[in-house]
């Protein structure tokens, strides 16, 4: 059976190419199809094995800035790519639309990490609504978009959701039903290796507005508790500005780093207010460390109240400064922690994948 695999783009290197990552691992022959392929980016270098094909988009100038404004051309984008060959692709979608490819014999199983958040009224990392001819050009061109994006999940064989957030998405949206399997996280081996509670709460990630990190900046600088974030973004500048003195900014870390901060925070801290899944307090509870999270969207799957976290009702400062303020971690077991963490493994992924693509298509 002829496979290949279908990712939106390769820039930056997150959850999404964690997921493509492990599927290149148990199909390592089949090539990557891509709307472009960033020289020199963390996601170029993490697939320098596998065969890529871009489609022509990829040979425009600063193909990874227009991407977002002229996303009206994705449909002409996948329209050059030639699946026929194949008996079976697996796409990996969430921005540009990457799905709707079965064709003939072609079936297609897509592993779905979201509908396309721009498209139905979730946050983004951008910005839209900062200019109006913005927001007014987006409105336009999404207003056509949305039945494109109905149209191609349509032709979908089979979904495959991350999590039971995007898989209610996926049965509102596109009226399909979808299997569940969580993506994989890279847990690191601290196994028994319990750490010294450092005196200071962590957070981290791509610095963006849909993040919620200037509540995290507010609320430590109210209670004037030490508070480090890790990344890079958008909104890096602006958090800076309303930072107190005991928020300090770590920029691009590495994950050896990134583990040892979990690893001696008192908790880690995240506010997404609609997370698709969230696989950064997984990384924590990895490492034994307890999570402080917005009570919705993926976090609801991962953290357990009262177990290996807390969550919090309400998205304000005051209402996240008071949990922070009456937060124990003496309270959190890192045996709890980390086991569950483990069940969110890559080996997991990559069986029940396999096992997903044996039922429904014939071939592990």
């Amino acid at each position: 059976m002829k496979l290949c695999l279908i990712h939106d783009y390769l820039k930056e290197y997150g959850g999404a190419e964690r997921v493509l990552e492990a599927l290149h691992e148990i199909w390592p022959k089949a090539p990557i199809y891509t709307s472009f392929c960033l020289e020199g980016s963390k996601a170029q270098l993490a697939f320098k094995d596998a065969k890529i094909i871009e489609s022509w988009f990829g040979k425009l100038p600063f193909c990874d800035k227009l991407i977002s404004p002229l996303r009206f051309l994705l449909p002409s984008v996948w329209r050059s790519f030639d699946f026929s060959q194949y008996d079976l692709v697996i796409s990996s979608a969430s921005w540009a639309i990457t799905k709707g490819f079965a064709k003939g014999k072609t079936k297609e199983i897509c592993y779905c990490h979201t509908p396309p958040r721009y498209l139905y009224g979730y946050e983004t990392s951008r910005d839209l609504k900062k200019h109006w001819y913005i927001r007014l050009y987006a409105s336009v061109v999404n207003y056509f978009m949305r039945p494109y994006d109905f149209r191609q999940a349509q032709k979908v064989t089979y979904f495959i959701a991350n999590s039971q957030e995007t898989r209610s998405r996926i049965k509102k949206f596109y009226r399909k039903e979808a299997a569940v399997i969580n993506p994989p996280v890279d847990l690191p081996q601290f196994k028994n290796q319990k750490a010294k509670t450092g005196d200071y709460f962590l957070t981290g990630g791509r610095l963006e507005a849909a993040k919620n990190f200037d509540l995290i900046i507010k609320a430590c600088k109210q209670l004037k508790v030490p508070l480090k974030i890790y990344g890079t973004g958008s909104q890096e500048n602006f958090l800076k500005s309303i930072a107190g003195s005991k928020t300090e900014f770590l920029g691009g870390i590495d994950d050896q780093q990134k583990f040892e901060l979990m690893r001696n925070c008192r908790a880690f801290v995240v506010m997404a207010t609609d997370e698709d899944f969230g696989i950064t307090p997984l990384e924590a509870m990895a490492t034994g460390r307890p999570v402080i999270a917005f009570k919705g969207g993926g976090y609801l799957e991962t953290v357990i109240e009262g177990k290996t976290g807390v969550f919090l009702d309400q998205l304000t400062v005051v209402s996240l400064a008071k949990t922070l303020n009456g937060f124990k971690p003496e309270k959190y077991k890192f045996q709890d922690c980390q086991a569950q963490a483990q069940k969110f493994s890559k080996e997991r992924f990559k069986k029940e994948v396999k096992d997903f693509v044996q039922k429904h298509a014939g071939t592990s």
